[in-house]
Parts: structure tokens; sequence; C-alpha cells
């Protein structure tokens, strides 16, 4: 984008911030303090986008920020008062104040140790990234742009104030920044940063997991995320916090015939992306994570055949305890690591659906194993049906439609989504005689197959076969 579609888009989206960014204005620098909008709203202001959360910097500490917020803000809350932000609500806008700032690391510690500063200057040149490296004064609105964050704006590249070197060792973290930020706005990122990677990726080793995860999460769920993957793989820096996506550019067999598995990846990842426009409620990190992971057995399991060919049996299995594996170690939530990990180990389950082979048992037992991950296994296993032939890819395609037009004839036919068998508990015990207990449970689950294999049975048909059953399984 051109400097002057820049300019007219920011001078649009401060006018619309007007009533909130002047009277805070207003307020501080009656109270003789300095205050500014700064940081990503800023640069997302310049680039025409809109949104309601704002982060201002203040000479302000934080005690006087909050008082100061009183009787003003709709509601105000402390953000984490040590790092100097005091959190506050105003009509429909979230706004985070913190008190001009640096942050720098020990090389042997986790965490950050936080000095306030004096100055706006001071506190940009200490940011990531020069886009993101400008401010707003208040209430005058005059834009500081100390280290040509607009011209980088502009021309699509991420930079950092300074030495990429100094940036990256005060915060590790911002490596992995770096590759997010190309990922979401779809940036180039300056070879002296990409250099500075490369030489630092170690120093990532320091910051805490649930950093690294929540980057890796905002990454996977951007716009262009092969952009943001593939610079963490160039720069080893993928080594270091999910080494099994580098691990997948496997070497090829000396006869060339099974395809690149990291390049795959990346490709039913993208597909994934554009699958869950129509099918999946906006970015879904569970489905585009499943996606990247999906492959990630293959490496432990390949063997090559006396004819050449390459295997990789079990990989669907392995796979799923590799991703258990290290969501554990990027510390996801139990729910989450449960979710790709099922995803992974039933991506290939479809492949046994043949041209239509299945019996209506297998179908149901498809629904039923996949559970709530219904929606999000047609995507990926879509997504995985990646082929350079043509009529193959289109086969594939009309088999899965066929698949699903099953599932929607069973489910209007039957309570597929919530399978049970015909007879509960305490039908149960009263058909067999038996009070709570083992045998209970084991003739639920007998029956539930029956369901499975037989589709729903009257209650009374139900009794019957359960009573022939359980004389035969007595007999034993």
């Amino acid at each position: 984008m051109s400097i002057a579609e820049v300019q007219r888009a920011v001078t649009d989206e401060l006018d619309r911030l007007g009533p909130v960014i002047d009277e805070l204005g207003a307020r501080f620098t009656g109270a003789g303090h300095e205050i500014a909008l700064v940081g990503g709203p800023v640069r997302d202001a310049m680039l025409g986008r809109r949104h309601n959360d704002l982060d201002l910097t203040t000479s302000a500490r934080p005690e006087e920020t909050e008082r100061l917020l009183k009787g003003w803000a709709d509601a105000t809350w402390d953000m984490g008062r040590e790092f100097g932000t005091i959190g506050c609500r105003k009509g429909d806008f979230q706004v985070e104040i913190t008190t001009y700032r640096s942050e720098t690391y020990d090389p042997s510690s986790r965490k950050p140790d936080v000095d306030f500063g004096d100055s706006l200057g001071g506190d940009l040149g200490r940011r990531d990234f020069t886009v993101n490296a400008m401010a707003v004064r208040l209430p005058d609105r005059t834009v500081e742009d100390p280290f040509g964050g607009v011209l980088d704006l502009a021309a699509g590249l991420l930079r950092t104030p300074g030495r990429p070197e100094d940036s990256f060792s005060d915060d590790p973290l911002r490596m992995m920044r770096a590759a997010r930020f190309a990922a979401q706005l779809g940036f180039d990122v300056h070879p002296d940063v990409v250099r500075a990677m490369t030489g630092m990726a170690d120093r990532i080793e320091i910051i805490s997991a649930e950093r690294v995860r929540d980057e890796l999460v905002k990454l996977v769920c951007a716009r262009w995320p092969r952009r943001g993957l593939t610079l963490l793989v160039e720069t080893g820096l993928a080594e270091r916090v999910l080494p099994e996506l580098p691990a997948l550019a496997l070497e090829r067999d000396e006869h060339h015939r099974h395809k690149d598995v990291y390049e795959h990846t990346l490709t039913v990842l993208e597909q994934a992306i554009d699958l869950e426009a129509e099918r999946l409620d906006g970015p879904d990190f569970v489905a585009r994570f499943a996606a990247l992971m999906h492959d990630v057995g293959k490496p432990r399991t390949r063997r090559f055949l006396d004819d050449g060919t390459v295997t990789f049996h079990h990989h669907d299995v392995v796979g799923a305890k590799i991703t258990r594996k290290r969501m554990k170690a990027l510390r996801f939530s139990n729910e989450e690591t449960d979710q790709v990990s099922q995803l992974v180990e039933q991506h290939l389950r479809f492949h046994g659906y043949g041209t239509g082979e299945w019996t209506d048992s297998a179908v149901r037992r498809y629904v039923r194993d996949a559970g709530d991950q219904l929606e999000r296994l047609h995507v990926l296993t879509r997504a995985d049906s990646t082929t350079r032939n043509r009529r193959k890819a289109e086969r594939l395609q009309r088999t899965y439609d066929d698949l699903e037009r099953r599932i929607a004839d069973l489910r209007e036919r039957e309570e597929l989504d919530s399978i049970r068998p015909d007879l509960d508990g305490n039908q149960i015990m009263e058909t067999l005689g038996l009070g709570p207990g083992r045998e209970v449970g084991e003739a639920y689950r007998w029956l539930l197959e029956l369901r499975m294999d037989e589709g729903p049975q009257e209650p009374d048909v139900a009794r019957e076969k359960l009573l022939a059953w359980w004389a035969e399984r007595s007999q034993a």
C-alpha cells in the first residue's frame, strides 16, 4: 500500500476512536502526564483494520493511571501492576494503559525483568518491530515514527528498531513473533532479522512453554500460516519448539516414489483452512493443528521394501502418541490435546471405505468413534486427499461425498449422534435379574455393539437377544 493510503486509513480510524482517545489524552495531559496510542492499534489503523482493543502507553505510574481512570471508565481492573498495566472498559472499548517500560532477560532466566522508562521514544525503541514501534500522541494526534515503521508497513517488511541481536537478546520470544507477524500480516522478514533468528535460535529455550504455545497458536490461526511455519523451520527455531515439523522433510528414496511429507503437510494445512471457512466457525486451531501434525508419525514408521516402495504402517497411531507428547510439553489443555490427538489417530480411517464397501455398522462406528470431532474429521480427511492425479483426487472427493451422504441418511433414520443401546441400565438389570455391578456394564456394552451392527431394535426384540446372549455366556 502507498504512504497516502496509510495516512488516509489512520486518519479515518483516529476519527472513529476520537471519543475515547481524545478524552483520555485530555485527562492525562491535564494531570501533567504524557499518553499515546501505541503498537498494534496504530499499525492496524494504518492497515485499515478496525478493532476496539486499544493499547496506550504513558509516563504515569500505575497508581496514577488508576486514579485518572476513576470516574471516567465504566470499569477498571489490575492487568498486572508489576508490569505497569491497568485495564479498563469504556463503552464498547477495552483499553490497556501501560507505563513506559523496558523488558530484558537474564540469560539464565525464563522471566523478564521489568523497568519503568522515562520517555515515549525510549519505550518505542524497546519494542519488537518497527511497524509496532509507532505511536500517536494524545490528545493532539501527532504520529511518532522514529524508526521508519510507516515505510516498512507500506513495503510489507518486518525489521527491528535497532540491531535484531539486541532485540532478541532482550526478549527471545520476539523471534517467534517475527514468524507470527509474517503469518498474520503476510509481510517479508528482513534478511538481517532472519540471520539473527538463525544465529540465536537456541535462546528460545529460556522462554516458558506457555509463552511459546501462545505464539504458536496465533501463528497457526493466522491468515498465512505457511509463511510463519516455513520461517521457523528455515531458521532452526522449529527444531526447538516443534521438532516434529522439520522432521517431516524426509530424504527422498532413490527412486523418488514417495512425496515430500513436509510440503504435503503444509498443503494439507492450507486445504483445511479453505474447508474450515464453510464447515467450521472461524479459524479453528484444533483442525489446523491436526492437519499440521497428522503425518508426524511417518519418520518413525518409514520402511523401505525390496521393490523400492516406501511404507508408513501405523503412522496414524504413532503420530497420535507423538502429538500428545508434544502438546503436553507445550502445556496445551487436556481437552485440546485429546481432540488433536484423536483426529491424528483417525485421519486414515476413511481409506478403508474403498468404493463404498462399508456396511451400515462400519459407518455407525465411524461416527461414534469421531464423536463431537466428526466435522473436523471431515475437514482433515478431505484436506489430506492431495495428489497430482486429478482423476484420483476427484474420485477420492466423490467417495467421501458418498460417505457423508450415508452418514446423513443414517442420521435421518436413527439417533446417530447419540447412539445408545436399546435398553438402559435399569432395563438390563430387570431383564437379567441383576443388581448394580460389572456384569451390567458388560451387558450394556454388548447391547451397544448389537445396536452398531443391526441398528435400532424394538425393546422386546432387544430383551430377547439379550437373554439369549446371557444364556450362552453363562454356559461358556
